[in-house]
């Protein structure tokens, strides 16, 4: 075989093998990476990845994480999509966003609520705003001033004060991301506190509606009224937050932009409100109101009344 001929035949296999490898680019570049917070995850992202891949067949991969992964590693770059159950965070004394927080956009999505759970054969039916606040700075410390038994409590928190959990109670209950909470227990994440709380008699957290759902736990009203579905969009549940979804600001991936829109399209609203998760814009008036609360809690940040 002669020189020019071995050229030939190695050509031809290039080219035969070309469409393969460019089919396996095509694969590549449709897989797209999620990290976030699992209350995001249970609220739709799950059922929503799975109507996705059965529509377009891009696979979305789950990385978990928290919110504020899901914010960090989309500024980062480590994945393509982010979900979180908090805003970015504001540096107060420099009026700008955290610099590991930076170059990401925010789209809200739906709306979540934060929900008071405790152990499914606790006796007590509901509970106050006003007891909230008083159970978390170490005033109400006996099931008894809950209208309980007569046993101490034991109140589980999340470790840290930028959880998206832990940022949202500080915000719309107390108005001071800076709040300190008297607590029996610290853990790191929402899990172990969920499971914390099936597992004891005299416990009692705050999680996300989602999450909480879908455990053996009792969810108790707020002011009398529950965290359904309805009271949560008509804005008569107090404990209500947006959910968004995390892009980079340069982003230039178009199955990302087609992902987003799907999620924010009627296809996606309707696996949200299948699973019980409100729209956006299903509730979009709401939005006023969460913006009042994030201005005082950022007013009382910074010193201000």
């Amino acid at each position: 075989m002669t020189f020019f001929h071995k050229l030939t035949v190695i050509g031809s296999l290039f080219l035969m093998i070309l469409p393969s490898l460019s089919a396996m680019a095509s694969v590549e570049t449709k897989k797209l990476t999620w990290a976030g917070c699992g209350i995001s995850k249970n609220a739709f992202m799950a059922e929503m990845a799975s109507a996705y891949k059965k529509k377009t067949g891009v696979e979305i991969d789950f990385k978990g994480g928290g919110a504020t992964k899901g914010i960090r590693q989309v500024a980062s770059r480590e994945v393509t999509i982010g979900g979180t159950c908090r805003h970015v965070i504001e540096d107060p004394e420099k009026y700008m966003t955290l610099p590991e927080e930076r170059r990401v956009k925010l789209t809200p999505v739906a709306w979540d609520a934060l929900a008071v759970i405790v152990h499914k054969d606790n006796p007590v039916e509901n509970i106050t705003m006003a007891q909230v606040r008083e159970l978390y700075t170490g005033q109400i410390t006996n099931w008894k001033q809950l209208g309980g038994k007569d046993e101490p409590i034991e109140l589980y928190v999340r470790k840290g004060k930028i959880s998206g959990v832990g940022r949202t109670l500080r915000e719309l209950v107390f108005n001071n991301y800076e709040q300190e909470f008297t607590a029996t227990h610290v853990v790191n994440s929402s899990g172990p506190l969920e499971k914390a709380i099936i597992e004891n008699p005299r416990g009692i957290g705050i999680t996300g509606i989602s999450s909480a759902r879908k455990i053996p736990v009792k969810i108790l009203p707020l002011n009398g009224k529950a965290p359904s579905y309805e009271n949560i969009k008509l804005g008569e549940y107090l404990l209500y937050r947006p959910l968004y979804m995390v892009t980079h600001l340069q982003e230039k991936n178009s199955e990302v932009n087609k992902f987003i829109n799907f999620v924010m399209g009627p296809e996606g609203k309707q696996v949200m409100r299948g699973v019980g998760t409100v729209p956006y814009e299903d509730a979009i008036d709401l939005w006023l109101k969460y913006l009042d609360q994030q201005n005082r809690a950022l007013a009382r940040g910074l010193g201000k009344k």
